[in-house]
């Protein structure tokens, strides 16, 4: 965001960047793809955690439905937005969709959610900070 400083960073380096909250800078959808949110966008209804299935893809906004929770069912558009991570020595910004492609969540991503198959992985340590209990 700093003018001065653009040309210290390369396009290819900014966009190797993959910030903890932030999406990939390269996220390649299609239509049936199952998402989850990273952010809350309208409160109660689109939360960080909610699951989606991409219905049609634009260029500025995504439509998609919802899979869970009170608005199932429902088609929603997503817009992309503004993103500056507070992480780095440097402040960049990034316009973008705020979910992540979700063939996998976390126990924490899927509270108040009814799942109908669940797996759960027993090889690593599965007793430590409740893993097992909450599963």
């Amino acid at each position: 965001m700093d003018k001065e400083q653009v040309a210290c960073y390369p396009t290819e380096f900014l966009n190797s960047l993959n910030p903890p909250g932030m999406p990939p800078h390269m996220l390649n959808l299609k239509v049936g793809s199952s998402i989850v949110l990273i952010r809350n966008l309208d409160p109660p209804k689109l939360c960080n955690g909610t699951r989606l299935c991409v219905s049609k893809l634009m260029s500025k906004v995504i439509q998609v439905t919802t899979l869970a929770g009170k608005i199932k069912g429902e088609r929603v558009f997503i817009p992309r937005i503004n993103r500056i991570p507070s992480d780095k020595p440097f402040v960049f910004k990034r316009l973008q969709f705020p979910f992540r492609l979700a063939f996998a969540i976390t126990m924490n991503k899927d509270q108040d959610q009814s799942l109908k198959v669940s797996g759960i992985n027993l090889k690593p340590p599965c007793f430590s900070h409740g893993q097992l209990y909450v599963a």
